[in-house]
């Protein structure tokens, strides 16, 4: 339960961001109502297609701990701490490199290229599409839009979302048996929805000033073709690897992209500025990683001594 809500508070918002941002004016039972269905569905495809393996196959890689001692537990609290303070922390990296540093490398190479073909595509496409897309959206962004574009929106938050879950449930059933029977289900989805519905209440929490603080976020259009970048690029690393990588990496990197096109095209922000913004985000994860690191194979070490 733990794990589950500092990993729902400080790594889903950023996946759902853009959708709440977009989205301020409808009340969040709503919204809440509709990201839940679906992850309910994906809970139980996973569930039903993997032998009840609700990670799709992302543990393989992650045995559970034998014996399951304290040292597994501080992970959760460090992330909490973290997400109080707004900082973009890599779940993937704090909570599984604790369960196996072996794989380490492999995350991190995975995730980096996450990030530097987030951070390309992105940039290359608002490159093209900024002077004359971009430009239209933040011109007139107080008016009214067609509802075609609040159904392309939500279409593609529910693709980015699934596609989010697919890739981060392993680091909350980490915690887990690998093969959930009915009962470990029912609770799991239960304390999700629970959860959700409080991140929801809450409009995303501190974390939520990673999408607030970018270019026209708050635009309903805008905010559908982040979501629909950011989803394809996940999608595609999913079909590639079972790695488990860092999404939230994948995601500054494409704000990153986003922003350096839309600076070097408008005269919204100083480039200057978008520097600062995007230095600062890098810092934060790169915090982030030091920690896990730090986590990973410190923890193990302090157990041996204090036992």
């Amino acid at each position: 339960m733990l794990s589950a809500y500092s990993i729902v508070a400080n790594d889903a918002i950023q996946t759902l961001g853009t959708f709440l941002s977009s989205n301020a004016k409808r009340p969040w039972w709503i919204l809440w109502i509709f990201a839940c269905t679906i992850l309910t569905a994906v809970f139980l495809y996973g569930w039903f297609n993997y032998n009840g393996d609700i990670s799709y196959g992302r543990l393989s890689k992650f045995p559970t701990p034998n014996p399951f001692t304290w040292i597994y537990i501080i992970p959760p609290i460090a992330l909490l701490f973290l997400t109080n303070f707004g900082i973009p922390v890599s779940t993937t990296f704090l909570i599984l490199t604790v369960f196996n540093p072996d794989n380490l490398t492999s995350m991190l190479t995975q995730s980096f290229l996450g990030y530097i073909s987030a951070f390309m595509v992105s940039m290359l496409l608002y490159s093209l599409i900024t002077k004359n897309i971009e430009k239209q959206f933040s011109e007139t962004s107080n008016q009214k839009q067609e509802t075609y574009w609040t159904v392309l929106q939500w279409c593609s938050t529910a693709f980015l979302w699934s596609q989010w879950l697919i890739q981060d449930l392993a680091n909350i059933f980490a915690y887990l048996p690998r093969q959930l029977n009915l009962s470990w289900l029912i609770f799991a989805l239960a304390i999700m929805l629970i959860l959700h519905a409080i991140i929801f209440y809450r409009s995303g929490g501190t974390i939520q000033q990673i999408v607030t603080n970018k270019t026209n976020t708050y635009d309903i259009r805008s905010a559908t073709i982040i979501d629909f970048i950011y989803g394809l690029i996940l999608f595609l690393f999913k079909e590639y690897s079972k790695i488990p990588m860092s999404t939230t990496w994948v995601f500054i990197g494409l704000l990153a992209g986003r922003e350096i096109a839309i600076s070097s095209q408008l005269e919204i922000r100083p480039m200057k500025d978008t520097g600062i913004i995007i230095i600062n985000d890098g810092v934060k994860a790169l915090i982030g990683l030091g920690i896990s690191v730090i986590l990973a194979f410190g923890l193990p070490l302090l157990e041996k001594v204090i036992s």
